[in-house]
């Protein structure tokens, strides 16, 4: 795991990417979410809901665990130590960014 490059007003791209945002913003309300409430709560499509959570595991900020629920696939996700504290980088440097507002 490589930590993401930060952009010069301090925000991580990772995170930046607006689908990302949404999805670590939910799951930093959350204990753990599964796939189907990710997809409800996103309204991002299956295989591009995939992709993103693929590469916040990739990156250690999504802990993702797969199982078999009356023999079918059960995804669910939870932020990690790393991702909780990338948000919460990411909203200080929203903030002083934008003067105290937003994030």
């Amino acid at each position: 795991m490589t930590a993401p490059a930060r952009s010069p007003c301090g925000l991580d791209p990772l995170i930046h990417e607006a689908a990302r945002l949404l999805i670590v913003s939910v799951l930093a309300e959350c204990q753990v979410a599964d796939f189907n409430f990710m997809l409800a709560t996103t309204n991002l499509t299956r295989g591009n809901l995939s992709q993103h959570m693929a590469r916040l595991v990739e990156a250690g900020y999504v802990q993702e665990t797969k199982e078999f629920l009356n023999r079918k696939p059960h995804t669910e996700y939870r932020l990690t130590a790393a991702g909780r504290s990338a948000f919460k980088r990411y909203r200080k440097a929203w903030r002083e960014m934008t003067g105290g507002g937003g994030a």
